[in-house]
């Protein structure tokens, strides 16, 4: 493929497409600012086509999307594997829990999730529906926060997930304060992609008028909006706009969604619509009584700012050419925002992520180009932007602490070439649960069976999980030749809610071998795993199971 050609809407210009959300446009955007990083571009197009395909592709097929030569590929990879935002996995590049990290940065700074989130969880109890708190991006909306319903038919969106606004209910409310250049804009981007191909999380539009702008109008008059069946037959939402107390404007927008078989689009009004409002002035009394927040200690980015330049110089030596400084450094800028440092100068950027000004300042002004951080010119502060979410949270949103603790469940028996698994009490904690187990190429190995279920007290994992403390080595009580030890893994409360091990056969380690050999590398397996479940955990949900 052409160098000059992509078939990403979000990685060139030429493309016709807007840099900052990859909405295709009837004109060029214009020109890409001349201090932009430009490894730091490529690096954002691999994210957001990884984020695309759902969390994994092949180096040929990101070749493909993102128009980028194969070697330039290959370096950006490597990089972002090196950072631990990506993971090599045979023939595919796979997105990471600790690229999440960026996404966390910008829904803590934005304080809605921390604020509201409760009131959202309370009121999807109290109506046994799916509740939903969505932000604007442009001419789109995003969620940032979900109370879903476990329920055969699902009706929940990933948080960070980009919808077309004119196919919500929360988009019709987002468009009453739209300007004339964001309705152009809408216009613009109606036009060249009428089939909606650009939002992979909904499914293509069908023909036909959509009436957005006389359910934008209505909207204002009535201060709700309603989605029936603008997504896909039988999805049924009823929205109310959330108002910042300080300058009036919508925060974000709260939404009850259901499903035709459940509630009718009228039920959601005359039933539903009261209960949201209800809980929608809850929140917004919430928001007015919210102290400001506190400023917060500089953030430890990956890699951790205290060591810096040994790292980058370990990298060097390590990746040599594959090794791109420029996009390493860059990604640490997203980092520098949290709870406590919602908008941030430039001065304080660089201060917070240990990098040069000039450095900061070339970083920012791509991300600006990108849509990933808007400028306040009045106050010269950055903020991160909701774009910023594109960057893998939507499929990394979905994480179960199975599939978190996989892949170094398969490091771990590759290291020690033992058998090595996860385990969950049940509910009656009596027994324990396998989730994921990694076995190694021997041809005596211990064979564990996911989903199998044993007798918590005869085996380690149990023993781990409720003593919630230190470790556990079990000799051959649960089977003969069976030898095992095992250390909790905990939540980001501290709570044991799982717990990993190694099992091998007797004759092969001593109880003192498994304590000196094996239980070092299981402890910084299970620091690993917790490590990347903190992440995963801070604004979603983690399946244990």
């Amino acid at each position: 493929m052409p160098a000059n050609t992509t078939t990403d809407p979000e990685a060139h210009e030429a493309a016709g497409a807007d840099a900052r959300t990859g909405h295709p446009t009837a004109s060029a955007h214009p020109a890409v600012p001349a201090e932009v990083v430009t490894p730091l571009m490529r690096g954002v197009t691999v994210l957001r086509q990884l984020t695309r395909a759902g969390g994994a592709l092949s180096p040929s097929a990101l070749e493909r999307a993102t128009g980028l030569a194969r070697s330039t590929v290959d370096r950006v990879t490597a990089t972002l594997a090196r950072m631990g935002y990506v993971r090599l996995d045979g023939r595919d590049v796979v997105l990471a829990p600790r690229l999440m990290e960026l996404g966390n940065a910008y829904l803590a700074a934005l304080r809605l999730p921390a604020l509201l989130g409760a009131r959202a969880d309370a009121l999807a109890d109290a109506l046994d529906e799916s509740v939903s708190l969505a932000v604007g991006d442009r001419d789109g909306i995003r969620f940032i926060h979900q109370a879903t319903r476990r329920r055969a038919m699902s009706l929940s969106f990933r948080i960070g997930d980009l919808l077309p606004a004119e196919r919500t209910a929360p988009g019709a409310l987002f468009a009453t304060e739209w300007t004339d250049e964001d309705w152009h804009r809408w216009h613009e981007r109606r036009s060249a992609d009428p089939e909606d191909l650009n939002f992979p999380a909904v499914p293509s539009r069908p023909p036909g008028p959509d009436g957005f702008e006389e359910r934008t109008a209505q909207a204002a008059r009535e201060g709700w909006s309603l989605d029936d069946q603008l997504i896909e037959p039988g999805l049924v939402a009823v929205s109310v706009p959330v108002r910042d107390p300080a300058d009036g404007r919508i925060a974000c927008v709260a939404s009850v969604v259901s499903h035709t078989s459940r509630h009718s689009a009228r039920d959601l009004c005359t039933t539903l619509l009261p209960r949201l409002r209800e809980t929608v002035a809850a929140m917004e009394r919430d928001l007015r009584q919210a102290p400001p927040p506190v400023p917060a200690p500089p953030p430890v980015p990956a890699p951790p700012q205290s060591g810096l330049a040994t790292w980058t110089a370990a990298s060097k030596q390590e990746l040599g050419r594959h090794f791109v400084e420029s996009l390493a450094r860059g990604l640490t800028v997203l980092t520098a925002f949290d709870e406590g440092r919602t908008a941030l100068t430039l001065t304080e950027v660089a201060k917070a992520t240990g990098l040069a000004r000039a450095t900061a300042r070339r970083a920012l002004i791509t991300y600006e180009h990108l849509g990933l951080v808007s400028q306040s010119r009045d106050t010269r502060t950055f903020t991160l932007t909701p774009g910023v979410l594109s960057l893998g949270f939507p499929p990394l949103s979905r994480a179960s602490l199975s599939g978190i603790a996989q892949p170094h469940l398969e490091d771990l028996a590759a290291h020690v070439h033992e058998t090595t698994s996860l385990a969950v009490l049940t509910p009656s904690g009596e027994e324990i649960q396998y989730t994921a187990s990694a076995t190694t190429s021997r041809i005596m190995s211990v064979d564990i069976t996911v989903g199998a279920r044993l007798p918590a007290r005869a085996t380690s994992l149990g023993r781990a999980l409720l003593a919630g403390h230190g470790y556990a080595l079990v000799d051959e009580e649960l089977e003969q030749g069976v030898r095992s030890i095992a250390v909790p893994i905990r939540d980001r409360a501290g709570r044991a809610v799982a717990a990993t091990n190694i099992a091998l056969h007797a004759a092969r380690h001593t109880r003192e071998e498994c304590v000196e050999d094996l239980l070092p590398a299981l402890i910084r397996t299970a620091h690993h795993i917790e490590e990347d479940l903190h992440m995963a955990s801070r604004f979603t949900r983690v399946a244990l199971t």
